[in-house]
């Protein structure tokens, strides 16, 4: 259930609340969000199973050496993280813990 957004514009520190609701509106001007295992775009949140241990969360952030990638919305998560991993010039990790 991979969410990617890219094609974030380099002066974007942060993202609002609901920015992964594709028809939010809250998005970077510009971003793109892929289609996720779901065959849709968009951020579906964290949802493990109630009285499961925590589940593990990993988000990844790149810096590219292109301004933009050549992408539509529609190219699968595996075609952006093949074009990420040829023009990154580094990337950052952080992993959130949930659960219910």
């Amino acid at each position: 259930m991979d969410w990617v957004v890219f094609n974030i514009p380099p002066s974007v520190n942060k993202l609002p609340a609901n920015a992964g609701k594709p028809d939010s509106g809250l998005a970077p001007q510009g971003s793109i969000q892929s289609m996720t295992d779901f065959g849709q775009p968009g951020y579906g949140g964290p949802c493990p199973p109630a009285g499961d241990k925590p589940h593990r969360y990993i988000f990844t952030v790149y810096a590219l050496k292109v301004d933009q990638l050549p992408l539509k919305p529609e190219a699968s998560g595996a075609m952006v993280g093949y074009y990420l991993n040829q023009n990154a010039l580094a990337k950052a990790k952080f992993t959130a813990l949930y659960g219910r």
